[in-house]
């Protein structure tokens, strides 16, 4: 059932809304040929299509961000470069009031934020200063997402006294992400000290036995705490969005 079929049937009364918006979940996407837009994400998630940039060209990126923006309030582009940065913020066609590029999580933000007040909040925790990138794409994604999320950095287990000082910010977290590399041991560490879910994200950080990310991965998923679910290597995207699922429930 296409668009104009859907809302003739409504008018009608032969639709009712439920059965509407369960149509309209499957609607179809737009093809630009080179990509396939999906404009009903939001409806069936929460949030719109964000734009994965890596190994896209930067006129393929600049289009689907002006196509989103057309039909969103906001956009989220990850992986992203300064290059496409510019080429959005400068595209004489589009209408972007509000455009932010963070460098270190990579994240291309269009559209102005909304400020959460209060509620349920997510704490990004990092084990080193070399893991920042990557902990700043998950809360970075969760802030875009509508969450208020507090940050605790370099808090790895090399000084564990880093850590326990800050107990009362891991009571206060309704979703605790940690990112670590090397061996990636924190996360069972928090796991061990809070009693709410913990997203593990292990880094491609450390030296060569790390086998790039491959160490602190079997570690976080051979966790012997509780309670701790596991993303891809340097997927922060991925952390901040299940984070948000979440502390949104």
């Amino acid at each position: 059932m296409n668009l104009k079929n859907l809302l003739l049937n409504f008018k009608r009364g032969k639709l009712s809304l439920k059965n509407a918006l369960s149509n309209l979940k499957n609607l179809p996407y737009e093809d630009l040929g080179y990509a396939k837009l999906d404009h009903h994400r939001a409806l069936r998630r929460g949030f719109p299509e964000v734009i994965f940039c890596q190994g896209k060209t930067v006129e393929q990126v600049k289009n689907i961000t002006a196509k989103l923006f057309e039909k969103n309030q906001l956009v989220l582009a990850t992986r992203a470069t300064q290059e496409m940065y510019y080429a959005i913020k400068d595209d004489a066609e589009s209408d972007y009031k509000d455009i932010y590029y963070n460098k270190n999580a990579r994240i291309i933000v269009v559209g102005k934020l909304k400020k959460v007040k209060s509620g349920k909040s997510i704490l990004m925790m990092c084990a080193g200063t070399a893991d920042l990138p990557v902990a700043e794409e998950a809360a970075l994604t969760a802030e875009v997402l509508g969450n208020k999320v507090e940050r605790l950095y370099d808090v790895g287990i090399a000084g564990i006294h880093r850590l326990l000082s800050n107990k009362n910010k891991i009571e206060n977290a309704n979703v605790i992400i940690v990112v670590a590399g090397m061996e990636g041991a924190l996360a069972s560490v928090v796991s061990g000290l809070a009693s709410k879910p913990i997203i593990a994200v292990p880094t491609s950080i450390g030296y060569g036995s790390s086998f790039k990310g491959i160490a602190p991965l079997l570690t976080m998923l051979n966790s012997c705490s509780p309670g701790v679910l596991v993303v891809n290597i340097d997927n922060g995207f991925g952390a901040g969005y299940a984070a948000s699922m979440i502390n949104k429930m």
